[in-house]
């Protein structure tokens, strides 16, 4: 008989619905797997009465036949989100005691669908990172291990507690936000699903800022339908948000028709980089001919500026964050450090309060900003942007989505890149793009390495058009018929 905890969203729903089990139980289920996994260190915070209580008023809902999209399903909420009374920390030492008096946009609508919060995960301190590593409340452990290799690797980042916990059936789903490939490049490294919606679908207002032009809310769930499911409750337009798109969210689980006859598959010639493997690049290939064989027609395309991604990224996004966190100085919220004036009170709890690598990246950001370096660096990486950008109008004039790598590797083992902070960023290789052409795409599961670990690969969608993302995803999905999991 198949666990509680290891059930989708979708069968969860159907169980919910047959009285199979109540709310209350499948909460408590994921509560006590919680505390057994506490070693992965997923969760900064965990809610169990607010938890229990929530499922408790899900269940008089559904008994009342009032019962929302998502009544009942028990979701980690990544710590970037503010959640009304429960600590929001962004994974940094500055918003210690930080406990929002608002809820964000879309962890309500999340709420008014029914689900349940059973804790906040952890994450890359203010979601900069790529492995999870960089969080003041430690690092977070991915539940796979290499085959007859103990080392603890690394679930990727910025959302790895998010990406964990879901693969480690702590939680039937979670949040999880992508600036650079935050939500894809975890979702590759643990094995799940995740997609990152195009930019303004989901609102902003309420998550902790980190590069405003490029951060988008998105879901991270075990199977593509789970994927539409949750979509479709967090999106939505938000007058409180300015870069909130005013359009109709359609019924993302209704678009999985699985039917992809005469859909057009790009294949960018520029995606084949220095450093990837070659078990990446036989998948790729592998996933092409899955999406052939249900019909779809490959198509080679270019994307000729891909190569500038990176450092055009590497610019705009740190200059953004050293605007964003201007604001956390010691005075109106969070860590303060005393000092003799208020100087030095701003230099110290700065100090203290960010790591090194959100430092780093305030550093980067000030200095392409300043006087003299503003058109050399920040002007340039824009109109960098606008090509990159130009070129996914272009491809998409050929194609009806891109098939590409989610990742140029599995997953590391911990300490592996941290020395070198390029080799890190260049796990972004092949996500960064999306985010900067303001584009949906989606990392599916598809394979085993030969060391035992998940890899993934990206479908990449027209603005707005999640729905035939998802449909070709969960076409992929059902070829590759991921079916593994961590036995940690």
């Amino acid at each position: 008989m198949t666990k509680i905890t290891d059930l989708t969203i979708a069968g969860a729903l159907d169980g919910l619905a047959k009285g199979s089990f109540s709310a209350r139980e499948l909460t408590q289920a994921h509560l006590e797997a919680m505390a057994a996994a506490r070693h992965l260190n997923a969760y900064i915070t965990e809610t169990p009465e607010k938890a229990l209580t929530m499922a408790e008023a899900s269940d008089q809902r559904r008994r009342a036949g009032k019962a929302g999209a998502m009544d009942g399903i028990p979701l980690a909420i990544k710590d970037l989100f503010c959640t009304e009374g429960v600590p929001t920390t962004a994974g940094s030492h500055i918003l210690q005691g930080f406990k929002p008096t608002y809820e964000s946009t879309v962890s309500t609508n999340l709420w008014k669908a029914g689900a349940v919060m059973l804790g906040k995960a952890n994450l890359d301190e203010f979601a900069m990172g790529s492995s999870n590593m960089t969080s003041y409340h430690g690092h977070v452990a991915n539940p796979w291990k290499r085959k007859g290799d103990p080392s603890v690797l690394v679930p990727g980042g910025s959302s790895g507690g998010s990406a964990a916990s879901v693969a480690a059936r702590i939680a039937m789903a979670a949040t999880g936000t992508d600036t650079g490939g935050s939500i894809r490049q975890p979702a590759a490294f643990c094995g799940i699903v995740g997609i990152k919606p195009t930019y303004g679908r989901c609102s902003r207002w309420g998550i902790v800022a980190f590069a405003s032009s490029l951060d988008q809310a998105g879901p991270m769930t075990r199977s593509v339908e789970d994927a539409a499911i949750m979509l479709g409750a967090m999106a939505g337009h938000d007058p409180k948000d300015s870069t909130s798109v005013d359009l109709p969210v359609p019924d993302f689980r209704a678009a999985l028709t699985g039917d992809i006859r005469g859909m057009k598959i790009g294949i960018p010639k520029e995606y084949r980089v220095d450093g990837m493997s070659a078990e990446i690049e036989t998948l790729w290939a592998q996933g092409a001919e899955w999406l052939k064989a249900a019909g779809a027609i490959p198509v080679e395309i270019s994307l000729p500026h891909t190569k500038y991604a990176l450092p055009t990224y590497y610019i705009i996004a740190p200059a953004e964050a050293s605007s964003n966190l201007a604001r956390y100085d010691g005075v109106r919220f969070g860590l303060r450090v005393p000092a003799d004036t208020l100087d030095e009170m701003y230099e110290l709890t700065r100090a203290a309060g960010f790591g090194a690598e959100v430092k780093r990246r305030i550093l980067i950001g000030t200095y392409v900003l300043s006087a003299g370096y503003y058109d050399a660096y920040y002007l340039r990486a824009q109109r960098l942007r606008s090509l990159i950008a130009r070129d996914f109008t272009e491809a998409f004039k050929q194609v009806d989505v891109i098939l590409t790598p989610a990742t140029p590797t599995a997953a590391f083992a911990e300490g592996e890149n941290s020395d070198d902070p390029v080799a890190m960023y260049l796990n972004d290789v092949f996500t960064v793009t999306v985010n900067l052409a303001g584009l949906p795409g989606i990392s599916v599961p598809a394979a085993l390495s030969a060391e035992g670990l998940p890899l993934g690969l990206q479908l990449i969608g027209k603005a707005f058009d999640e729905a035939t993302l998802l449909r070709a995803g969960q076409v992929l999905e059902k070829a590759a018929a991921f079916t593994a999991r961590p036995e940690a």
